[in-house]
């Protein structure tokens, strides 16, 4: 018999537009539940994804602190994921809820 051979999943090896980045944000925004590490884990798979150098040096962060602040083991501050956010190119809005 066979073995299977598997590898692990990477979600920042599949947002390349920025259109996926965005629609795969507002997927973990809608089912955090409130999560702000679930959160931030999502930042820095979309960081990832778009280069962790770049988006430390577009927002004015050290490439470490990135990582850490954006591995889901911790909930980094307001400040953090606003400069993050801006570096992506990304927009984040509020609504109503209905």
């Amino acid at each position: 018999m066979r073995k299977t051979k598997t590898t692990r999943y990477d979600v920042a090896e599949h947002l390349r537009t920025p259109k996926e980045m965005a629609a795969y944000l507002e997927c973990v925004l809608e089912e955090s539940n409130g999560d702000a590490s679930m959160v931030a884990k999502a930042i820095g798979d979309i960081a990832r994804a778009r280069g962790m150098s770049q988006v430390a040096k577009d927002s004015g962060l050290s490439r470490e602190s990135l990582y850490k602040a954006l591995s889901g083991e911790r909930s980094p501050g307001i400040d953090t994921i606003l400069k993050v956010i801006s570096a992506l190119g990304i927009k984040l809005h509020a609504e109503a809820r209905t």
